[in-house]
């Protein structure tokens, strides 16, 4: 009786080679790219809580013709797990516990418990934050510094309700050097700058 067999089929090591060499190419261009998008997306937490407290802070304007530097009275409260550290204070810049927070001394740190480092290092974005000028004829400017890539510089935001532009600082990896009222402005951008 004879029997035939049929040859196993397989893949050669060469073959196997390429689709590794293929797949190697692919991550290598696929990873800094999902690095930088996911950097992107923690941006966004910046610009939404400096839009808010820029609502809460004209609110308050409409009602008492003044701005604050107190978080609490503006009923500005970002939620635990922030990233970014929110100052209407200078060098509003460290970590802390949500339950060690004291909203009425102009900053916001960031979660410790989440995030147990600083943010960084970072200039205040702009010259002078908090309430400036006297009210009822003041602004007010407010910084958001957060580390979104895990390197020694930190990614810088600011907002203010002048009706001027003003000038950012340490400005690196942003389209403009300038904000207006009411729109956050990027002054040390974490994701395109070494």
């Amino acid at each position: 009786m004879i029997r035939f067999f049929r040859k196993k089929g397989g893949f050669t090591l060469i073959e196997l080679m390429i689709v590794v060499a293929i797949i190697g190419i692919l991550a290598a261009i696929a990873i800094p790219n999902f690095i930088r998008f996911q950097a992107k997306s923690k941006q966004s937490e910046a610009k939404t809580n400096l839009k808010a407290l820029y609502t809460s802070q004209k609110a308050y304007f409409g009602e008492k013709d003044k701005y604050l530097s107190n978080y609490k009275t503006l009923g500005f409260t970002p939620e635990a797990g922030n990233r970014y550290s929110y100052g209407l204070a200078p060098a509003c810049k460290n970590a802390a516990a949500v339950t060690l927070r004291s909203y009425t001394v102009g900053c916001i740190e960031q979660d410790v418990a989440r995030f147990p480092t600083p943010p960084g290092t970072a200039a205040d974005p702009v010259t002078t934050v908090g309430v400036v000028g006297t009210c009822p004829s003041c602004d007010f400017n407010a910084s958001a510094v957060g580390n979104v890539d895990n390197d020694d510089n930190a990614d810088t935001w600011a907002i203010t309700s002048s009706t001027t532009t003003i000038a950012l600082t340490g400005t690196c990896g942003n389209d403009a050097t300038a904000i207006s009222g009411g729109e956050p402005g990027n002054a040390y951008n974490d994701v395109s700058c070494p």
